[in-house]
């Protein structure tokens, strides 16, 4: 019995790609550098600083450069972390009318929580979530369980009773290895070289309000 939802938020829950991408373009052009166009950036915002430096610059955290332009990529993004990022179309009506059946939800990101904290006051969510667990919450990030069992913890409510909604890979891998029914949100962020149907999802979405039909009440 499905008791509470958790999802994803770069990519699932909020559109972040814009600001992530004006981070980046920011960095690209006091390097002078082109900037990349927002049909490059989106596939690959999920994958956070180390995707889009990867993007911008070709380096990779294993690479010299890549802790210094990181550190000024995030700069650039706390300066502006939610000038550009919008709730995807049907989010809000879909968290009410999951709280509106009496099932819990929460927050499990890869976002450090220090942009966490700074981006949730700013997203139109008709109903607070029970948890939220950012990338340091628990010291690992996904696809680690530990903050799918942190999460669950949180809310009182066994993983086995909770859906898991992402766009990545790794949300699918996190969930399954708890026992989660995963949901695969194909509007997403997900690149043309990814491989969704080999990642083992439960179920696929299209829009956000598809999650219903597979909920209880």
């Amino acid at each position: 019995m499905i008791k509470a939802v958790l999802f994803d938020l770069d990519g699932t829950l909020a559109d972040t790609a814009p600001d992530l991408g004006a981070a980046l373009n920011k960095l690209l052009a006091e390097e002078g550098r082109p900037e990349q166009p927002y049909t490059a950036i989106r596939p690959i915002a999920s994958h956070g600083a180390r995707g889009l430096i990867g993007l911008g610059f070709g380096v990779t955290p294993q690479d010299d450069a890549f802790a210094e332009l990181r550190v000024r990529f995030l700069a650039h993004y706390e300066a502006a972390p939610h000038q550009g990022t919008v709730l995807f179309e049907g989010v809000a009506e879909l968290i009410q009318a999951i709280a509106d059946r009496g099932l819990a939800w929460g927050i499990v990101t890869n976002k450090p929580g220090k942009y966490t904290e700074l981006l949730m006051p700013h997203l139109p969510l008709p109903v607070a979530p029970g948890v939220v667990v950012s990338g340091d919450t628990v010291g690992v990030p996904k696809p680690d369980p530990k903050p799918m069992l942190h999460a669950a913890a949180g809310l009182g409510i066994a993983p086995e009773h909770c859906v898991y909604v992402g766009d990545a890979e790794r949300d699918i891998e996190a969930g399954r290895k708890v026992g989660m029914t995963t949901v695969l949100a194909n509007y997403g962020y997900i690149a043309d070289t990814d491989t969704p149907l080999a990642w083992g999802a439960d179920l696929q979405i299209e829009h956000p309000l598809e999650l219903l039909a597979h909920l209880p009440g």
